[in-house]
């Protein structure tokens, strides 16, 4: 019995300590991460030429990752298959190559995200541990899980949708709750040490409290079916730009190459130059004035050209413009407060994109309180079936049930 109880608490320390360093690590490369993307963003802001030379930024992008990261240019989706079935620990090399990746994208105009970069580092640099310490194969998936998680949670600064999120983005349909513990650690551990290190996260305007009306509710269902779609239509839009840039080009770094001179055309037509790089300004204008219908179809169109031609970053941050841009236009037309849509939207998008509504409408809670949780839950659970079970990761296995151990 006291053998059985000390190798207990001794796999619990091991994990509690695994799980720490795990924090540590996606929450330093966060923060890191975060201040460079503050770097890059300021510097095209103050250079507005830069955008010009996207093409050859896309280029080099691609002859990295042809030359020297053809092994993790799956990225999201390699995490996910050693998640499922561990093999070989991810090579250390994804860390700096999608950091390095991601910065030129933003510094030259693209049109992505961030926190898919920051899963990306997070999960890996977990992998590593794998290294220093004899870590079986179910150790590796724990690890992995809670390093997906924190860097997600830290790169948004939302810990309790990173704890959830390294769960439930791996099965569509299906909580994995068995890594909860360490995704718990491994998330708040992140998110602190990201704070610790001073990473700018972004801050968006809180939404007055809201009083529970089933009219409103009902209306926001409405909604989150139109998110759902606005979803679908993303995804298969960014997986049609891949297969043509496929079947267009075989060397892969001339496909970013010929879609920056496509985007750069693009930006000069449209004139306002607000889609380039993540748009928070946007999305935060979003949240405290009424606008249009164009921002969330053109942002959805440059995301696409980016991200399925090849450039990284991910696609959260554009899925956040999308879904907050939109349900402010839907207030045209239905009878709700467009701060409500827009900031549903803000959550309900992705949930629909990424199959992850329960992370999603907590992350909802986080950013803009309480009151909001009914509409967030509702927007986000709404999106996520009409949205489809195809989402952004490939690597996501398909469920049926919602929870499982």
């Amino acid at each position: 019995m006291q053998v059985t109880l000390k190798n207990k608490i001794t796999l619990y320390f091991r994990r509690t300590l695994l799980s720490i360093l795990s924090g540590l690590l996606a929450g330093t490369a966060a923060a890191a991460f975060l201040i460079s993307l503050e770097w890059a963003t300021q510097t095209r802001n103050e250079n507005s030429w830069i955008i010009w030379l996207l093409p050859l930024g896309g280029f080099f992008i691609g002859w990295v990752y042809h030359h020297y990261g053809h092994d993790v240019s799956e990225g999201h989706n390699l995490i996910l298959n050693e998640i499922h079935d561990p093999q070989n620990i991810v090579p250390l090399k994804m860390t700096p190559l999608i950091l390095l990746s991601t910065i030129l994208t933003h510094l030259f105009g693209g049109s992505a995200g961030r926190e898919g970069t920051a899963v990306q580092m997070g999960a890996s640099l977990s992998d590593q541990l794998g290294h220093f310490f004899k870590i079986e194969a179910a150790e590796r998936k724990i690890l992995l899980i809670a390093g997906t998680g924190a860097g997600f949670g830290a790169a948004i600064g939302t810990p309790w949708a990173g704890f959830i999120f390294g769960m439930e983005v791996i099965s569509v349909g299906r909580l994995k709750l068995f890594a909860w513990f360490e995704c718990f650690v491994a998330s708040f551990i992140a998110y602190f040490t990201a704070v610790f290190l001073q990473a700018p996260h972004s801050h968006f305007p809180t939404i007055d409290k809201i009083d529970f009306n089933f009219k409103t509710l009902a209306y926001v269902l409405v909604a989150g079916v139109l998110f759902g779609f606005t979803a679908k239509i993303f995804i298969f839009t960014t997986h049609s730009f891949e297969k043509m840039w496929a079947k267009l080009i075989s060397y892969p770094p001339l496909k970013p190459f010929f879609a920056g001179m496509i985007l750069i055309l693009l930006y000069y037509i449209e004139g306002s130059y607000r889609f380039v790089g993540l748009g928070i300004p946007w999305i935060q204008e979003a949240l405290t004035s009424p606008g249009s219908f164009a921002d969330p179809v053109l942002k959805s169109l440059f995301t696409a050209l980016t991200v399925g031609s090849g450039f990284k970053g991910g696609e959260f941050i554009p899925l956040v413009f999308i879904g907050t841009t939109l349900g402010n236009a839907l207030a045209i037309i239905l009878p709700v407060s467009f701060k409500l849509l827009a900031a549903v939207g803000f959550a309900a998008v992705f949930a629909g994109a990424a199959n992850t509504p329960i992370a999603c409408s907590v992350m909802a809670i986080e950013l803009f309180g309480w009151s909001i949780a009914p509409y967030a839950v509702v927007g986000c659970f709404v999106s996520y079936y009409f949205s489809g079970h195809d989402g952004i990761y490939r690597g996501q296995r398909r469920k049926t049930k919602l929870w499982s151990r």
